[in-house]
């Protein structure tokens, strides 16, 4: 039996959702059906769009928004608590061979989900599904239970210098 193993990508830097997105495609081109559930995020970036290329892949987003200039409400616990609900009841019935948690690493750390919700939901998936988690400030129980652990560290980024977010490129 194929086992499927859970992917953590954290960090400062930029290229964690990416480097999900990334694997997503992979896994399509193979012939493997992914489901990315996107935490804290509402807007639509570009890579959403490949939901129009790939017919194994299914996209929801999860969240009201990201957290820049506020803080998190009840309706963003609300939404982020009935998000994990649909991301659990996927990873134990394994109709998909992939799936992407996106920012479940902020989610948690945001305080939006508990850390024992989610361990216990990862620990009960079903085996063959591959898992990614992506998101900054991962908390230690992440990755002790993560197979794979990538951390994105910032060296240098054109942010800083006054470039915004580019089309095709950032968002």
């Amino acid at each position: 039996m194929e086992k499927g193993y859970i992917h953590l990508y954290t960090g400062n830097g930029k290229g964690k959702t990416t480097a999900a997105f990334g694997l997503a495609i992979r896994a399509l081109c193979s012939g493997k059906s992914v489901y990315i559930g996107q935490f804290v995020k509402s807007m639509q970036y570009n890579e959403t769009k490949i939901e129009r290329l790939f017919s194994k892949i299914k996209i929801e987003q999860l969240g009201r928004g990201c957290f820049i200039s506020k803080s998190p409400d009840a309706s963003d616990i609300q939404c982020a608590e009935d998000g994990w609900i649909r991301c659990c009841d996927l990873l134990f019935r394994g109709d998909y061979d992939v799936i992407v948690l996106d920012e479940l690493a902020v989610a948690v750390h945001l305080g939006l989900i508990s850390i024992d919700e989610v361990i216990a939901g990862l620990k009960r998936r079903h085996p063959k599904v591959e898992i990614v988690i992506t998101g900054r400030y991962a908390a230690q129980e992440l990755i002790d239970i993560a197979d794979l652990v990538t951390e994105m560290h910032e060296v240098k980024h054109y942010y800083t210098q006054g470039v915004l977010s580019r089309n095709g490129i950032d968002k």
